[in-house]
């Protein structure tokens, strides 16, 4: 049975680096899209995977799944319907705002010109609607408009308020230092319980600040007054320094206070804790699946062996592994590129036991290894050596009558074999293959291969060729009654009544 602890014992470092660079990813998310849809909607997946994990481990299969396309649609959904509040965080400036950088984004606007423009239009009682956007992007809600781009100043916005200008009934979108649009038709709020003495205007401020964050300034065309739609109230201004106060709230710009710095500083690491631990939370998901087994044969291979030292008498070419985790790593396992890699650096020569363990064997993160069959490879180290020997012929058979073999010569008359040193030192003599007896009728040549040495597998021969034999065949009672110093030498070499001697 896998516990967490013996998931924890078998981490390795690329589990950590994994575990540790997917939080910061998680936790750059948030300081880009704090204050804004898109992290609540975030948050909204977050606990519907939750939720669906929770669904798998108590085996409810239709909800897991229910849960699982419902997931996957809301994640679809937030690229295509906050497009645009992601075009404007990759739009930044430089990588270090995207990166590292964890301060509020600045908005800048002249909060002394846009006072003293609405004062002065409350004073000459003109009707005016001036937006200053916040996080939320409102290219989908503000319709129409007319493309200004105009830098802010009071002579400006106190004519595109106007009664005789054609867009003084339009609302005028700031950006910054710019006036961006005019004219722009803003969505009505269908309450029911506003004042009576509540215009368009009014209507069309509090539509607007009801579904984003958005801060617009409606000056009323009667009585002059100024109001505030923030966050779906309307909020009557009693003075400028109100105005500038809350202008300046809206533009992220007000000098925060130190329990305010606190208080963010204690939300930011909140949030990288609550990052690590979701994180680490969809790892142990995909790692406590450990009831998904298999098994796969992983050839051995030995790697770093000294120079000239070769391997010999190798117990196993491949072992059996028993694996388990969860089907997803499961499935990521090549079982072409399995190998069980055996280090031989600094391993002395001769016979070496080498012990299998997860060191010799890659694998994903979270697989772990169960069993290994055999658990121990064995093997001899040692550096081949060359020797030339003399070759003789493995006769067989015998010798029709009335025949015998009085001279046998091979060319070449020596080989040379490859193999340890130990069996090398055992051997003096090389053979030749058997060569028949029976069918020879007169002197002549025949081909045969050499063999390989007795119980020495291992042992190459160099040139790996056949050799000729000449032979010298006599009848009986010739040359035969005559001792021939060149005499057939040979295993098995026939006697000259045609048998062996």
């Amino acid at each position: 049975m896998y516990t967490p602890f013996s998931i924890i014992n078998s981490l390795q470092w690329q589990d950590i680096v994994d575990i540790v660079f997917n939080s910061y990813i998680l936790f750059r998310l948030y300081i880009l899209f704090r204050k804004t849809a898109v992290l609540r909607v975030l948050i909204g997946i977050a606990l519907l995977w939750l939720l669906q994990r929770i669904a798998v481990s108590m085996g409810m299969i239709l909800t897991s799944w229910a849960l699982q396309g419902i997931t996957a649609a809301t994640a679809l959904l937030i690229i295509i319907v906050f497009r645009n509040e992601i075009r404007a965080v990759l739009q930044a400036k430089n990588l270090k705002t995207i990166l590292w950088d964890i301060s509020p984004p600045m908005r800048t606007a002249p909060v002394d010109i846009i006072v003293e423009s609405v004062y002065e239009l409350s004073r000459l009682q003109r009707g005016a609607l001036i937006v200053i956007p916040g996080m939320d992007d409102l290219e989908e809600t503000v319709m129409n408009g007319i493309p200004w781009q105009g830098i802010i100043s009071k002579e400006m916005l106190l004519s595109i308020f106007w009664p005789e200008n054609p867009v003084h009934d339009g609302a005028a979108i700031v950006g910054g230092r710019r006036i961006e649009r005019v004219a722009g038709i803003l969505p009505l709020s269908k309450r029911q319980d506003l004042p009576s003495y509540f215009g368009t205007r009014h209507r069309a401020a509090l539509g607007l600040s009801e579904v984003t964050d958005a801060l617009i300034i409606t000056v009323s065309e009667e009585s002059g007054k100024v109001m505030v739609a923030r966050k779906g109230r309307m909020i009557p201004i009693e003075d400028n320094l109100q105005l500038t106060r809350m202008l300046h709230e809206q533009l992220g710009d007000t000098e925060e206070t130190p329990d305010e710095r606190r208080r963010e500083r204690m939300r930011l690491i909140a949030a990288g804790m609550a990052s690590t631990l979701f994180v680490i939370s969809i790892w142990f998901s995909f790692t406590r699946g450990l009831s998904t087994l298999i098994t796969l044969d992983a050839p051995v291979e030995f790697m770093n062996p000294a120079p000239g030292v070769e391997i010999y008498n190798l117990s196993a070419k491949k072992v059996t592994l028993s694996l388990s985790g969860s089907s997803t790593l499961i499935k990521s396992i090549d079982p072409e590129r399995l190998r069980v890699r055996i280090n031989l650096q600094g391993v002395p020569l001769g016979h070496n036991t080498f012990h299998v363990s997860r060191d010799n064997i890659a694998l994903p993160p979270g697989v772990l290894l169960k069993r290994v069959s055999p658990a121990t490879v064995e093997a001899t180290l040692d550096v081949p050596v060359k020797k030339r020997l003399p070759i003789q012929v493995d006769w067989s058979g015998r010798l029709p009558p009335g025949i015998q073999l009085v001279q046998a010569r091979v060319t070449p008359a020596t080989a040379m074999v490859i193999g340890r040193r130990q069996d090398v030192a055992g051997i003096s003599t090389i053979y030749t293959q058997k060569v028949p007896l029976d069918h020879l009728r007169a002197s002549g040549s025949v081909k045969a291969k050499l063999a390989s040495p007795a119980n020495s597998p291992d042992i190459s021969l160099e040139p790996r060729r056949e050799v000729v034999i000449h032979y010298k065949l006599v009848p009986r009672g010739g040359e035969a009654d005559k001792p021939d110093r060149a005499a057939p030498a040979g295993k098995n070499a026939p006697s000259p009544d045609g048998g062996k001697m």
